[in-house]
């Protein structure tokens, strides 16, 4: 988010701030807005094999951005959503048939649009057998994700007793049209006949009455954490929080992706044993991350043994550990930065540890400086 350097108020600055970074030279990055004026998006502009060089290179671009914005005496502001803005008073939409035709059908002016952060990763599949065993695979994990990422427990100036309020807000943004978001965790699926069939057309069908254009009616409407994009044969991961700088956030999409690869390897369980999990367990599970992120506890057993647990019950900072043990030390570049993770907890305990006693707007606005001034130097904060 592009925040005023001192008052931390959301600047909706973004199409100057594009139009400069766009006149440097070639990057290895790519630029672009989002939904609302104050908010861009980067992201890496090809398909990578190995994530350890992006952070490096996302952290050069923070940086290029933040000298551009301060003659404009503004900044970026990392984490997922901000602590005190007033989206209906302070929200400014970008102009496009898109965005426009969302907010008349949706209203964008609420914090599950306008006042969010998210990092999509996106994991390929060649063919309906890999399609199969990647979207399981990621449904284990999808619950257990805010666990290390959650980043967002302060919304309206205040504690909102929740860890992860970007994912809790976010799953209520569709709720007039419930099929495009369903219960946020997919349903199991083994084709993308069957996917177009059971996700995509009840969705397209829903809508339709409040689209009659059919603006929306591509894959990319669907809003569950988790989504097939057939148009670059992947899969993406959409229940990260943004975390404190480009560091952290790789070192988790590189520690998910690794134990989404244990699991879609069948390490653990097989196929079908993953699909059996239901989504009423998964949606349980994200329920209480959302709630207690790493301390939420896990209690189903059938789902704790697809995922490699002899344990009945557990915290989800339990199993996190284990799942990461199993992976190969010798590509685990992202290992110190998850072991303060789960040592420390995520952003969002450590921003609750760091408020303290003074839950002020001043004291809160001091944090949130501080969070700033990580994203810039590249550091996390503990």
């Amino acid at each position: 988010m592009i925040v005023d350097r001192d008052s931390l108020a959301v600047r909706p600055i973004a199409a100057g701030l594009l139009d400069a970074l766009a006149q440097m030279h070639a990057r290895d990055v790519d630029w672009s807005n989002e939904l609302v004026r104050h908010v861009v998006e980067i992201k890496s502009a090809q398909p990578v094999s190995d994530l350890a060089w992006l952070p490096a290179c996302f952290h050069d671009e923070i940086v290029a951005a933040n000298a551009i914005l301060t003659g404009e005496n503004a900044r970026l502001m990392p984490t997922a959503m901000h602590p005190f803005m007033d989206p209906n008073r302070d929200a400014t939409l970008w102009d496009g048939e898109i965005y426009h035709t969302y907010d008349r059908i949706y209203g964008c002016k609420g914090h599950g649009w306008s006042n969010l952060q998210s990092m999509h990763v996106n994991l390929p599949f060649a063919d309906d057998a890999q399609f199969a065993r990647l979207h399981a695979a990621i449904r284990l994990v999808l619950p257990l994700l805010p666990a290390l990422a959650a980043s967002s427990p302060i919304v309206d100036a205040a504690p909102s007793g929740l860890l992860d309020s970007r994912l809790d807000v976010y799953r209520s943004i569709c709720s007039i049209t419930p099929s495009v978001a369903g219960q946020v965790i997919p349903e199991t699926v083994e084709t993308r006949a069957e996917y177009e069939a059971k996700i995509l057309r009840p969705m397209y069908a829903e809508i339709a009455r409040f689209d009659p254009e059919r603006v929306l009616q591509f894959e990319w409407l669907n809003s569950r954490g988790a989504i097939a994009r057939f148009d670059r044969s992947a899969i993406e991961i959409r229940v990260i929080d943004v975390q404190e700088c480009p560091q952290v956030d790789l070192a988790i999409a590189a520690a998910a992706a690794g134990v989404v690869k244990s699991l879609y390897d069948e390490r653990y369980a097989p196929l079908d044993e993953q699909q059996a999990i239901g989504i009423d367990v998964l949606h349980d599970v994200l329920l209480a991350s959302i709630r207690d992120a790493d301390r939420a506890v896990v209690d189903d057993a059938d789902y704790l043994h697809a995922l490699g647990m002899p344990q009945s019950r557990c915290a989800a900072s339990d199993v996190w550990a284990s799942l990461l043990h199993d992976l190969d030390p010798a590509h685990a570049w992202w290992q110190p930065t998850i072991d303060t993770i789960l040592r420390e907890g995520p952003l969002a305990r450590r921003i609750l540890r760091a408020v303290g006693s003074d839950a002020s707007r001043e004291g809160i606005a001091e944090v949130y400086r501080a969070l700033c001034a990580c994203l810039e130097d590249g550091r996390m904060f503990v």
